[in-house]
């Protein structure tokens, strides 16, 4: 397969109301899948959230990540998501999460190491300009000089790949670490405190609103790439509603790794 180039397509953004945890699980399946099948142009969308929630990887332990206990405590859905990687806890306004699809010929011949340096390109330029050592840290994420940014996740199937970033906008270092067993059974005030540093929100590191800090990424990509205002087509959302129901808001698929 021959790779191709960013500019060779015409980008299109999504970005709707806040919609439920598993919602935006069945739209990256759902989109994913319209990408492959060329019935949709490669894809740009920035999640917005209705409710707090853990997002756990494709190949994680349910018990191990979350302490259902916990969540349930502090009013927090737990989903699993397509593609591999860890756990993210989200809380609304406190996180910026997106999604590009695209055909997979645009990372054909890459490493994962590699595909994840190169969809990452743009944004590591648009935090950068918004005056803030960032850089690729592999596999996965996205650091700082003060502490990890975010973090990626990436599947291909079926012709198409799928690349999503849940970055840290602000965040509530005790819930978060009540809820994720993070090194639980080492975890001392000490212990506390380093995870708490490990993660810098860019609220902190620019000072700026969450809309405007995602109107400078868009700027960022829309400059590189090339981005039209797009939107989720009636029947995709359709289908993406009924798989949230019947897929993504199950026991069966949450726990399918107990």
């Amino acid at each position: 397969m021959s790779r191709t180039q960013w500019s060779d397509y015409k980008w299109r953004l999504v970005h709707v109301a806040p919609q439920p945890p598993a919602l935006h699980m069945a739209l990256d399946e759902v989109l994913t899948d319209e990408v492959a099948a060329r019935r949709r142009p490669p894809t740009l969308r920035i999640w917005e959230w209705s409710a707090s929630c853990v997002v756990i990887g494709r190949f994680q332990s349910l018990r191990n990540e979350v302490d259902a206990d916990a969540a349930r405590r502090h009013g927090i859905q737990v989903v699993r998501r397509i593609s591999g990687g860890g756990a993210m806890f989200i809380e609304p306004g406190n996180t910026i999460t997106y999604s590009l699809y695209a055909p997979d010929s645009l990372v054909a011949g890459m490493s994962f190491q590699e595909a994840y340096e190169f969809m990452d390109a743009w944004v590591i330029d648009a935090l950068q300009g918004l005056g803030i050592d960032a850089w690729y840290q592999p596999l996965n994420d996205i650091a700082s000089t003060a502490g990890k940014i975010g973090g990626a996740a990436q599947t291909r199937r079926g012709g198409a790949v799928l690349h999503h970033v849940t970055m840290a906008y602000d965040i509530d270092t005790t819930k978060m670490l009540q809820v994720l067993r993070i090194g639980r059974e080492k975890l001392s005030d000490k212990a506390t405190q380093s995870a708490a540093k490990r993660v810098d929100p860019l609220r902190s590191q620019t000072g700026m609103p969450r809309a405007e800090v995602i109107e400078r990424m868009l700027e960022s990509f829309r400059k590189a790439h090339g981005l039209a205002f797009g939107k989720l087509e009636p029947a995709e959302l359709a289908r993406a509603q009924e798989l949230a129901a019947s897929k993504f808001s199950t026991e069966a698929w949450t726990g399918i790794v107990p």
